[in-house]
């Protein structure tokens, strides 16, 4: 069955096969590695966003991952097309979330969703940096919005705050 390659409001998805070392003791994907396969799709977004950037450059900004949410839905199995949908959602000076969604090229099955931060880093100070100008225009061009998340930490997710994952087949 095929499946759409564009859905409005996910600008970007990457496709990858599981493989026979992607597998646990349970021969489905292991569970780290779902996040192997969106840090791929990932990478390949943000260079769609910021070109020019080298992540191997040292002299180049930097991205660091700092955190991750996600919730596991349904096993992926070996040889199985993975479609990861990728999209910009929460923008901050220094940081932005990325949501995904994980489906199985095969069938339109979920198999897992969630989000992660990255912050900008400068490795030869060791610390956080803003965003260039370039990449958060990129980034609310996709449709990352600018948050207050400090505030959002204090009182509690608000609706509008709180991540949803549309079916891309709906």
């Amino acid at each position: 069955m095929s499946h759409s390659k564009t859905v409005e409001g996910w600008p970007f998805s990457f496709v990858d096969t599981v493989r026979y070392g992607d597998l646990d003791a349970n021969r489905h994907l292991n569970n780290v590695t779902f996040l192997q396969f969106f840090e791929s799709a990932r990478i390949a977004y943000v260079a769609t966003l910021a070109p020019d950037h080298d992540p191997t450059d040292p002299d180049d900004f930097g991205l660091i991952f700092a955190e991750a949410h996600i919730n596991y839905r349904s096993p992926a199995f070996y040889e199985e097309d993975i479609r990861t949908w990728i999209r910009p959602f929460a923008l901050r000076r220094s940081s932005f979330r990325m949501a995904f969604r994980m489906v199985s090229e095969a069938d339109g099955r979920l198999l897992a969703e969630g989000w992660g931060a990255l912050v900008g880093y400068d490795y030869a100070r060791g610390s956080a940096i803003p965003l260039t100008d370039t990449l958060t225009a990129a980034l609310r061009r996709a449709g990352a919005v600018d948050v207050d998340l400090t505030a959002e930490l204090q009182q509690g997710p608000t609706e509008e705050s709180t991540i949803t994952t549309p079916d891309p087949e709906a």
